[in-house]
């Protein structure tokens, strides 16, 4: 689905351009920063690939009153890839540090509630621990302070993240010569049939929005993605972050996500005894897309709850 928002871009020290995108419905460009100002600023951090119609829930909601932004990982989506190949964690982090920093600067200095999906949930939880004052709220959806989960793939990773740390790192120089058959497989009629079988996705899943992802994923480049699956799985996991949040957060996990298994959901649920908990019946990873309007009504509900939502009385739906 295409969004209605104002595209701009930041510089990353290493020359990346880093594209953030502002949803100002119908507001025009030189006007939307002024407009929204004064609203309650929500940023929203993506997966590891995800394409931008995964927000779409969130975004019919959000946007009627509030200040809702989205930016894209360097190498994904409007952002460019980067020029020294530097796709670790930490890079990532610094990226959203800027882009928290930008929107703070344009609105009227507060910032922003940061919902974060899947690999999105670690850069928002080590930005955190980098700066703290820049995260007064946290929604954390099918995503865990150790994603992707070492134990994924059963015994070929037994040994952990370091085995799987050398096999990645081994299978690098392959990823020229398979992308295009990953890339002809995603665009044959056997990829969505192939999600459902596996259990990837739910009967809810709607074929339109998924097979714009895997448009998405074909359009990628395919050494960014790997270097950056390298770059999470080689860093070290931000368990440690959950102890030492002091802010309201919210935890949304999906019944049926293999990518990231309730049981790691269920354990950040033990660390933080006094988050918001949402559990999406019959959604897997792409929840947000399964079950986006339950999942879009719990993140404004606990932005209700918190204190943190809306200015103003909520502008009616449209009919």
């Amino acid at each position: 689905m295409p969004y209605r928002c104002h595209t701009h871009y930041l510089p990353a020290p290493d020359g990346t351009r880093i594209a953030y995108h502002t949803h100002a419905g119908p507001a025009c460009e030189n006007e939307a920063d002024p407009a929204l100002a004064a609203r309650p600023p929500v940023l929203l951090t993506n997966g590891i690939t995800t394409t931008e119609n995964f927000w779409r829930y969130l975004v019919t909601d959000l946007e009627r009153d509030h200040r809702l932004v989205h930016w894209d990982y360097r190498g994904h989506g409007r952002s460019g890839a980067s020029p020294t190949e530097d796709y670790a964690l930490r890079a990532h982090v610094e990226d959203l540090e800027r882009v928290t920093e930008k929107m703070m600067a344009l609105g009227d200095g507060r910032p922003p509630h940061h919902v974060a999906f899947s690999m999105g949930v670690r850069v928002v939880l080590e930005l955190y621990r980098r700066r703290p004052e820049l995260v007064p709220a946290v929604s954390l959806i099918a995503g865990s302070p150790e994603t992707p989960n070492p134990s994924f793939g059963g015994a070929l990773f037994s040994r952990g993240r370091v085995r799987l740390s050398q096999v990645l790192e081994g299978l690098t120089p392959l990823v020229p010569r398979t992308a295009p058959l990953v890339h002809a497989f995603m665009g044959s009629r056997l990829a969505y049939p192939f999600g459902r079988a596996t259990g990837l996705l739910r009967a809810r899943a709607p074929r339109e929005d998924i097979l714009e992802f895997m448009v998405g994923v074909r359009r990628m480049d395919p050494r960014a993605f790997w270097l950056m699956l390298r770059g999470l799985v080689e860093a070290p996991p931000s368990w440690d972050v959950l102890g030492a949040l002091r802010i309201p957060t919210q935890l949304i996990a999906a019944r049926n996500d293999v990518f990231v298994p309730l049981r790691e959901m269920l354990r950040m649920r033990e660390m933080l005894p006094g988050a918001d908990w949402l559990l999406v019946e019959d959604a897997g990873h792409a929840g947000l897309l399964e079950a986006g309007e339950e999942i879009a009504a719990s993140v404004r509900a606990f932005r209700r709850a918190h204190g943190v939502g809306a200015a103003r009385p909520e502008a009616p739906r449209p009919a």
